[in-house]
């Protein structure tokens, strides 16, 4: 490896920018900078106050576009990391830092392997990222943006590849070709207020709320699918606010997320609340909101070509996963085929994120790989 495309200076140089959803903080002027000196055509996409970025070098087909997100969480109390979350420290061989593996290693890991790729000429064919500063946030102004303005231009690669961490304990472990969907609800029903000793005189909302939610929660969704786990309903808050003990209250709230899978759509399932929530409140109300519908890449040509890179580079046969939460792959899913690719995600969001100085060298290998296999 050399210096050109060793990824870690460059992962260092993102590490130190605070760039905290929504705030980019300069992070996306650096890849910029990077992709511009190795002759990628830079486009910088702003919608409302998200920073984003397209970048391309090549004009004809394969087209391979990277995928991923400048933006990261907060670090939370800083004094409880072993090293600034924003200093970009190496120790005893470990990058540290907020974004080392979520996500800013996977994107410093991919431009090296398009300099090392790069190195003895231009592509065969067309490489681009698609890089969003809205991944953690809203993801309203982000990478759905993006693909918006790249349909409208003719940017659309033939397959995506998304350097989310995908990784449980060893590189190569894992390729993501699917994800769950996410549905939220927020459930208000309404009651009658009155004194709990006189209970005939009133309607008492919680009793109401209690037993549709015993109801939602009392058997399974279904029992999975082929390639996807259980769909599953979770109950996060139940609030009614109500400081006197006796005092029935005038109305209840509660939220759920459901993480469905292919048996289901968001709008289906919020059919299902409406009709279930009516059998015991009439006057209710559900405000639903769907981040995502569930999707897949079905195994085939392209996912095995991305397999079988992944297993030459790392000398393990990766499986195929859909679990975990939701990723930007289910927008770009609408478009093309994806998968997702990364690091080990042990430290993703948590105090000392952190990944081995040699796994980030090693993932710009494997993407070295799988430019190569994909004919790019």
């Amino acid at each position: 490896m050399t210096a050109a495309d060793d990824p870690l200076p460059l992962a260092q140089a993102l590490l130190r920018c605070p760039s905290v959803t929504p705030d980019d903080a300069g992070a996306q002027e650096v890849l910029a900078a990077a992709l511009r000196g190795l002759g990628f055509t830079v486009t910088k996409l702003r919608y409302g106050a998200i920073e984003n970025l397209f970048a391309r070098i090549g004009t004809s087909a394969p087209h391979i576009c990277f995928a991923g997100h400048t933006d990261v969480v907060p670090a939370g109390d800083a004094t409880a990391w072993r090293a600034d979350p924003f200093g970009g420290d190496v120790r005893e061989g470990v990058l540290f830092g907020r974004g080392a593996c979520d996500m800013k290693g996977a994107i410093a890991a991919f431009v090296a392997a398009c300099a090392g790729r790069l190195a003895g000429g231009g592509p065969r064919g067309s490489v681009s990222l698609l890089i969003t500063g809205d991944e953690e946030g809203a993801a309203t102004d982000g990478t759905a943006r993006v693909l918006e303005w790249m349909a409208a231009n003719g940017q659309i690669p033939q397959f995506c590849l998304v350097g989310e961490p995908t990784n449980p304990a060893r590189l190569g472990e894992v390729i993501k070709i699917g994800r769950r969907g996410s549905l939220t609800a927020r459930i208000t029903v309404h009651g009658t207020q009155g004194h709990v000793a006189y209970p005939h005189r009133a309607d008492n909302p919680v009793h109401r709320l209690v037993q549709a939610l015993a109801a939602l929660t009392s058997l399974p969704l279904d029992a999975g699918s082929d390639w996807f786990e259980p769909s599953s309903l979770q109950v996060t808050t139940v609030d009614v606010g109500n400081p006197t003990h006796n005092l029935i209250p005038a109305r209840a709230e509660a939220t759920l997320n459901i993480r469905f899978n292919d048996r289901h759509t968001g709008a289906s399932l919020a059919g299902w609340l409406r009709a279930a929530l009516a059998r015991y409140a009439e006057r209710a109300e559900v405000d639903v909101s769907i981040s995502g519908e569930s999707f897949l890449t079905s195994p085939g040509p392209l996912v095995e070509t991305l397999r079988q890179a992944i297993a030459v580079a790392t000398g393990v046969a990766p499986r195929l996963d859909t679990s975990g939460g939701t990723s930007d792959a289910r927008f770009i899913a609408r478009y093309c085929p994806v998968a997702e690719f990364g690091l080990v995600g042990a430290s993703m969001h948590k105090v000392d994120e952190c990944v081995p100085v040699a796994e980030l060298r090693a993932l710009a290998h494997v993407y070295r790989g799988v430019l190569e296999a994909f004919g790019v």
